[in-house]
């Protein structure tokens, strides 16, 4: 992907698959091989790191963007983004700091031109994203699916298969 050093893989799926809760138990399973991973997550919601009456937020209110918060456990960049509009996932990744992680995972962006995972669930009744998106490299599901070749079909409920299917497919690429 145009701006990554490092391989980035998104999980795209409609609101309510289970896109967190999947990366939450895959982001140990990846650490545990010793992979150092990072994250972009879109947002459709307006959210709000800082809080009314916090001097980060006063200082924004003021009018400075970017506000770059430190402390010696995190650091949180807060940039106003004027005018608004959709982010773009080459932009985040031109944002992102990428030293010092292997692989980017990234939640969301699912119009965007890069390598995907699709999620699936049988009880939410949407359509796949797959054949109108040649991005998308393996179907996790919790459901078999007829999948065209060589499209793998993996088992959204078994993380570690998801794990297996990243160290051997995408990143021994």
């Amino acid at each position: 992907m145009q701006y990554s050093q490092i391989p980035v893989l998104g999980f795209v799926a409609a609101s309510g698959t289970g896109k967190t809760t999947l990366l939450t138990a895959l982001i140990p399973l990846l650490k545990n091989q010793g992979l150092r991973i990072g994250l972009i997550k879109h947002s459709h919601h307006d959210f709000q790191i800082d809080q009314p009456g916090k001097d980060s937020f006063r200082l924004r209110a003021a009018g400075a963007s970017p506000v770059l918060l430190v402390s010696r456990h995190r650091s949180a960049m807060i940039t106003d983004i004027l005018p608004v509009c959709e982010p773009q996932l080459a932009e985040s990744l031109r944002q992102f700091d990428q030293t010092g992680v292997d692989l980017v995972l990234v939640e969301g962006f699912k119009a965007e031109k890069f390598p995907k995972i699709e999620l699936h669930r049988r009880g939410l009744v949407q359509p796949l994203l797959y054949p109108d998106d040649p991005d998308i490299i393996a179907v996790a599901s919790d459901e078999a699916l007829d999948l065209p070749p060589p499209l793998p079909c993996l088992d959204i409920n078994r993380p570690q298969q998801l794990a297996e299917f990243i160290m051997t497919q995408v990143l021994a690429a």
